[in-house]
């Protein structure tokens, strides 16, 4: 193939898009293939002057990035080696099996495997092997695999397309046998009833929305399934569950503020739903079951920060509700778990989770101490209800993640496992801080720092500073091996823990959402600064990185204060935000109104997502180097998001900077699935901040 000699230029197609009486010329809006619902399915009927285009993007990042592929190569090598090769989960108990999944050396993906739990020295039962499914297969990715309450049947949910369709089947654990049952279409699992002879399910719709809870009855065709609940609102979505100990089929509705729960009996599996609460605007639910109570985490009664509540399965609805946990605000309740005897909440205080244990027969409650700066908890589900034990992960920055089982009577934990790092992983190399940044509005925005002790902090370091700042997602400050290949190479890492977020509470997260989102993009600022004015870095040395909302954030601050950046890294970014929250037909449109405004309807809600739409907001100026990604079949950020942003970026920009697209035409959201093959994709952003940074040498 010849090398190009200069950068794609996508041509400029004419098209009007007129909104309460405002007209904008989009001439990229030909990227879009109208017939993209097809193309989810079906990657091969992308439009042919499309597929061209971004072909011609990959031959050109390919180009830009030639000189190396001997550092991707590298760069691969060491993160692969700080990967166990042949790692296993610790078995979770389930009445007479322990299940866990386990990679056998060089592969991709896992085996999901059982032991008996009443011999330790029992062999090993294959129930399905994910490496091998896999095979031939240019995308790959399983959603769910669950055993039923007999421990009698299997079901397996798999995507090969990388569009999140995921389908169903199932085996028969006795013989091995794969059953005749297929579910296609499926939001990614099913539920099982305590009968096993039926699961719940959900499906998504033409426009890519799980709209319907389906009852399917095992043995019988897909076809005769019956529709338990049908959502009629397009910004709702709907999901299904099970709660803890088994005793009901939990049917959730939610759009990102507002949430309405159904219960079906587990041991009566074609009895109707019944209603929990009503749905109110704003007010957020979700249950779970301890004996004949439900256990209620909530906002209801301007209970910002969440709390717990308690009421009859016999009676659920709402006016029977009585306070268990009360609301302090500052102290976000993030779930609940909950056991025979014990209720585990997982809360966050000061930017910091915790975790408190709560005694039912008498409500006395205590918590489990953590001593690093800065850390990451995670809660582990147990199919055990009546058992004093709870499990759960804590990594750090510094540290790698270690798996805990903890005695709730005796206060006692246990270390069952800690991540290893084959390649070795000193943690008295690394240092882990925090600072808080001020704002002009006189918040404080923690950032998270990981840096290596040899790496002088005088100003000198290039930083990369990660950020995302939506939905209340909160990133992590846990443990990485990927970003070591950073750290190591003399980077300081951190992560903004803005506003949109919920680091400092529920409130951080409304503060940072429709009329508030400029906070998100003037926090992440304001902790550049903060970085700089301490000495991590200085200004013009900080890549910024940033995927999905995340890529939005970093669009935005590209507009805003391109002065500051050394590079920056856009992953599956959502930068076409007005167009985007103005099309009622894509698949997230209407349920994320909630977050980013209705532009159709209000036009208060157009002029503010205009004033800051990455795509729309670019102008004729410098621009730091940029890396943006896609995935072609990704139904979350489509992928002529970043296609038209990067086209318009290279149309106005002023100067030479880099200007690449990756677009991934055989992966969605996520990328790669392979545990390998992702790293593939790591090492190639990597690859790109180490040679904007000019720190190629290994």
């Amino acid at each position: 193939m010849t090398e190009p000699v200069s950068p794609p230029r996508a041509d400029q197609r004419p098209h009007a898009i007129t909104q309460h009486g405002i007209t904008r010329d989009d001439p990229y809006h030909w990227l879009r293939d109208e017939n993209w619902q097809e193309v989810m399915r079906e990657p091969e009927k992308l439009r042919e002057d499309i597929r061209t285009h971004l072909d011609a993007e990959n031959v050109w990042t390919a180009h830009v990035m030639a000189p190396t592929e001997a550092l991707q190569e590298t760069l691969f090598a060491e993160m692969k080696g700080r990967i166990k090769e042949d790692d296993a989960s610790v078995p979770a108990k389930d009445g007479p099996w322990s299940y866990y999944r386990r990679y056998e050396v060089g592969a991709q993906h896992a085996r999901w495997c059982r032991r008996s739990s009443a011999d330790a020295n029992a062999s090993e039962e294959l129930l399905y092997d994910g490496d091998l499914a896999s095979k031939d297969k240019a995308y790959f990715q399983i959603g769910s695999v669950s055993h039923s309450p007999d421990h009698k049947q299997l079901a397996v949910a798999v995507d090969d397309k990388g569009s999140e369709f995921f389908e169903v089947r199932f085996t028969d654990l006795a013989t091995g046998d794969a059953l005749p049952d297929v579910i296609k279409d499926s939001n990614g699992g099913v539920a099982w009833a305590n009968d096993c002879a039926h699961v719940f399910y959900t499906v998504l719709d033409d426009k890519h929305r799980p709209c319907k809870v389906l009852r399917h009855a095992m043995g019988t065709p897909q076809a005769d399934d019956v529709v338990v609940y049908e959502e009629a609102d397009a910004g709702f979505f709907v999901g299904v569950s099970t709660t803890e100990g088994r005793g009901c089929i939990v049917i959730s509705t939610h759009d990102h503020t507002t949430s309405e729960v159904r219960l079906i009996d587990a041991n009566d599996a074609t009895a109707a739903p019944r209603l929990v609460a009503p749905r109110q605007r704003d007010v957020e639910y979700d249950v779970s079951q301890q004996g004949d109570s439900l256990v209620i985490l909530t906002n209801a009664d301007s209970a910002i920060d969440f709390q717990v509540m308690r009421v009859p399965v016999s009676t659920p609805q709402r006016e029977h509700w009585t306070t268990e946990v009360p609301h302090r605000e500052g102290c976000l309740i993030l779930g609940v778990h909950t056991f025979a005897e014990w209720t585990v909440r997982l809360e966050r205080q000061d930017s910091l989770p915790r975790i408190v244990i709560r005694r039912r027969r008498d409500g006395e409650e205590h918590a489990i101490a953590f001593d690093e700066a800065a850390y990451s908890l995670g809660m582990l589900g147990s199919w055990e209800f009546d058992t004093d034990v709870v499990r759960f992960t804590y990594s750090s920055p510094t540290t790698p993640q270690q798996t805990f089982d903890y005695d709730m009577a005796k206060r006692e934990r246990t270390l069952l496992k800690t991540q290893e790092v084959p390649s070795g992983h000193d943690v008295a190399q690394y240092r882990c801080t925090r600072i808080l940044a001020p704002t002009s509005d006189g918040q404080q925005v923690p950032v998270s720092i990981l840096s290596h002790v040899d790496t002088p902090l005088d100003g000198s370091a290039p930083l990369l500073l990660y950020g995302y700042g939506a939905y209340g997602m909160t990133m992590p400050a846990d443990f990485g091996t990927a970003r070591l290949s950073l750290v190591d190479r003399g980077f300081v890492y951190a992560i903004a823990h803005v506003r949109g977020g919920m680091a400092k509470g529920y409130r951080w997260y409304t503060d940072g959402k429709l009329d508030n989102k400029t906070n998100t993009f003037r926090d992440f600022v304001a902790a550049a600064e903060a970085l700089c004015k301490a000495k991590y870095c200085s200004p013009g040395n900080i890549t910024i990185q940033g995927g999905s909302a995340g890529g939005m954030l970093v669009g935005a601050v590209a507009n805003m204060r391109p002065d500051l950046w050394k590079a920056v890294v856009a992953q599956v970014p959502f930068v076409d935000v007005l167009t985007t929250m103005g099309d009622a037909d894509l698949p997230l449109t209407p349920p994320e109104w909630p977050e980013w405004g209705n532009p159709i309807k209000d036009k208060g809600d157009y002029e503010r997502i205009a004033a800051y739409s990455p795509y729309d907001r670019i102008e004729a100026k410098d621009y730091p180097p940029i890396l943006a990604t896609a995935g072609l079949t990704d139904p979350r950020v489509t992928y002529w998001e970043p296609a038209k942003w990067v086209a318009r970026l290279r149309e106005r920009k002023t100067n030479d900077k880099p200007l690449l697209l990756k677009t991934y035409m055989e992966a969605g959201h996520g990328g790669a699935a392979g545990r390998f093959e992702r790293l593939r994709e790591v090492a190639l952003v990597y690859a790109f901040v180490l040679l904007m940074n000019e720190r190629t040498g290994s």
